[in-house]
């Protein structure tokens, strides 16, 4: 069981897109796309927001993600008719990038709480991580830090999937990681490394599980995420 999602649009083909676009990444977590109106058309029903969240429920809680300022209001109605349930949150946060973020965090076993805040911080640190993209970052040197440096060899990098197999697992270990300078457990922040083919990847990781958590990201990097 894991912490479900609710993708409220105005446009059921973007609600149904968006599911598409975070399962691939997170193919375990439940995704129920509510878009459009009753009749297919551009707008937001009420009814089809409460039957999502009605079949979500999965007792680890749902987050909601709307994208125009209606489908937000439309989300909001729709908490007050179910009494504003503790384990039924609405994220302030990019209907996209945000649902991204949260079903990977969520694929990783993550609370309620937790996959709330990675929706919501889905694009925070971005635009300052964007210049240095692909750059190794060298580390900050941190007493007890486990470090390594390490080449990606498959041929696309590390894209969408690879980072969501990083930020996933390592989103379960009790460490605090960095991978050129990017929160490793972040799958927005590693996607925004564009790092590709033959970059360096300078891991510094810190916490119970620093080794256990480097040693991961070595394995997955030296097997090529699987796709060699």
């Amino acid at each position: 069981m894991s912490v479900a999602l609710v993708i409220v649009s105005h446009s059921s083909q973007l609600a149904a897109g968006v599911v598409e676009l975070a399962a691939q990444m997170a193919p375990n977590v439940t995704l129920l796309a509510a878009g459009g109106t009753d009749d297919g058309g551009i707008g937001t029903s009420l009814d089809k927001v409460m039957s999502a969240l009605e079949s979500a429920g999965t007792g680890d809680g749902v987050v909601v993600l709307a994208d125009l300022g209606s489908a937000v209001m439309t989300a909001e109605s729709a908490l007050e008719f179910l009494g504003n349930p503790a384990d039924i949150l609405l994220a302030d946060a990019p209907l996209v990038e945000g649902a991204v973020a949260a079903a990977v965090t969520a694929q990783g076993g993550a609370a309620l709480a937790v996959v709330v805040k990675a929706a919501e911080t889905a694009l925070q640190p971005a635009a300052a991580a964007l210049p240095a993209a692909a750059q190794p970052v060298p580390s900050a040197g941190s007493a007890g830090a486990v470090t390594a440096l390490l080449k990606l060899i498959n041929p696309m990098g590390l894209h969408a999937r690879p980072a969501a197999v990083l930020a996933g697992e390592l989103g379960a270990l009790d460490v605090e990681i960095e991978i050129n300078g990017v929160d490793g457990q972040s799958v927005m922040m590693l996607m925004t490394l564009g790092a590709g083919q033959g970059t360096e990847l300078a891991v510094s990781a810190t916490g119970p599980d620093a080794e256990r958590a480097v040693d991961l990201v070595r394995k997955e990097v030296e097997n090529g995420f699987g796709e060699l």
